[in-house]
């Protein structure tokens, strides 16, 4: 607008200077009024396009408004994404917590509860009938540090005692794991197998009977391809350390694919040194848990130390598995005392009747079984029969602690990964057992029943 008035007051005094003659007004005026003309013409181009001005400056702060709202709202995606990142939760069994970092945390448990009957001749004295007990009730927590280092703390308040099983720190670079704290040592395939994955209610007789217990101590172990390296040395369990016992052991596992098949050989070897004065004793219950009574008993043996070697095997093929171990147990008694020699081992198959079911089997050990249709899922889960030979031979060197033949038989339902119910029948036939019968009778049958209902997380 002030353009179009500076415009027109030039024309204005263009007209106020012009020569006054008549003729040279008439044609000084028709110039002047096509002049004004253009200059009308040119103000309001000039309108115009101030205009289209402020309308494309209104139109640019828009969309510099527009750029950083969008800018704000990536921002705040990518914010929500790296929180996302930054921490994550998975279920297995129970909620698992991940964190940036290489942190993790999972809290962990298992409730087993079992229930059957003992049957032994009457003048045996022997506890018999019906039996039941919490056999493990445990809780705990496991995860993962920054730099490679990982941690695992379980305590079991079964029959409200309460007792630490797993107490462990751990640091992993590579191949090789490293342990420290209370865990179970190296001695073989079956009492490495959790108790949550074992094919009877109880383990083979001799990993009781020869005291395999966790202990203090380190350990290392060495994993790649299909070979396994165990080792390391320990004191006593956390409940009765004396700093005076020792022991270290050993196991070498070749776990290689034969096609489908995983196959599976090892063997261990343990020595334990005990302090001056020290006993030890061998001995162990009719296949169950919840009853106290053994027929079969070293008593108290003098101790030094005590070497022990295993071997171990195991295939596992489809819906069919078989497993054989042996373990033989020498003691060194006092000077002037024979040394006995005893032995314990087992050979067992077992088959699943359910379809697309295996034995699961991780790290040199077998591992959790997973139903290929378990309930909830339009399934029945996984069914499982297993029948087991089981050897414990507790007399040598003067020592008379009992034979024990175990011919047992299980059926295994897994409904879902978590759950497990299981039966368990055992006959048990004795030779120089420590509970004579009326008659001093040492050689007799007892039979063994039990079920277990098991969840864990």
């Amino acid at each position: 607008m002030t353009r179009n008035v500076s415009l027109i007051a030039l024309a204005g005094a263009m007209v106020v200077s012009a020569p006054a003659s008549a003729q040279d007004s008439g044609d000084l005026r028709e110039e002047m009024a096509q002049m004004r003309e253009q200059m009308a013409a040119m103000a309001a181009r000039i309108d115009q396009l101030e205009g289209e001005l402020e309308d494309v400056e209104a139109e640019a702060v828009a969309a510099k408004a527009e750029a950083v709202s969008a800018g704000t709202a990536i921002a705040a995606v990518q914010e929500t994404q790296k929180e996302q990142d930054a921490a994550s939760i998975e279920f297995k069994g129970t909620p698992q917590i991940k964190a940036d970092g290489g942190w993790s945390f999972k809290p962990r448990g298992r409730l087993q509860y079992d229930a059957g009957f003992i049957n032994a001749p009457n003048s045996t004295g022997a506890e018999e009938g019906f039996g039941n007990d919490v056999r493990r009730a445990r809780l705990g927590i496991s995860g993962d540090m920054p730099g490679g280092f990982g941690y695992k703390f379980e305590v079991d308040v079964a029959n409200s005692d309460l007792t630490v099983t797993d107490a462990i720190i751990s640091y992993e670079a590579g191949d090789v794991d490293i342990q420290v704290g209370q865990f179970n040592n190296f001695q073989g395939l079956e009492e490495l197998t959790s108790s949550l994955h074992t094919s009877f209610i109880e383990r083979a007789a001799y990993t009781d009977a020869f005291n395999f217990i966790r202990r203090v101590g380190v350990g290392v172990t060495y994993g790649a391809g299909d070979v396994l390296v165990q080792g390391g040395v320990f004191t006593d369990n956390m409940d009765r350390l004396s700093n005076q016992n020792w022991s270290a052991d050993g196991r070498v596992v070749y776990m290689p694919k034969l096609g489908d098949a995983q196959l599976h050989l090892g063997g261990s070897l343990h020595y334990r040194s005990y302090e001056d004065g020290s006993t030890v004793r061998y001995r162990q219950r009719p296949l169950v848990g919840f009853t106290s009574e053994r027929f079969i008993n070293t008593g108290n043996l003098g101790a030094e130390s005590e070497t022990g070697f295993g071997l171990e095997s195991a295939i596992i093929s489809g819906r069919f598995h078989a497993a054989v171990e042996g373990y033989w147990q020498n003691l060194e008694m006092p000077v002037g005392m024979d040394d006995p020699s005893f032995f314990g081992g087992y050979a067992e198959v077992g088959y699943f009747l359910t379809s697309g079911d295996t034995r699961g089997y991780k790290g040199g050990k077998f591992d959790r079984t997973k139903p290929a249709n378990p309930v909830g899922e339009g399934g029945m889960g996984s069914l499982q029969i297993n029948a087991r030979y089981d050897r414990l031979d507790l007399n040598d060197g003067g020592v008379f602690g009992g034979t024990q033949d175990g011919y047992f038989l299980s059926l295994v339902w897994k409904p879902t990964d978590y759950t497990m119910l299981l039966a368990n029948y055992g006959r048990l036939q004795y030779n120089d057992a420590v509970l004579p019968t009326a008659t001093g009778d040492t050689s007799y049958g007892v039979d063994s029943f039990g079920v277990r209902a098991q969840i864990d997380f």
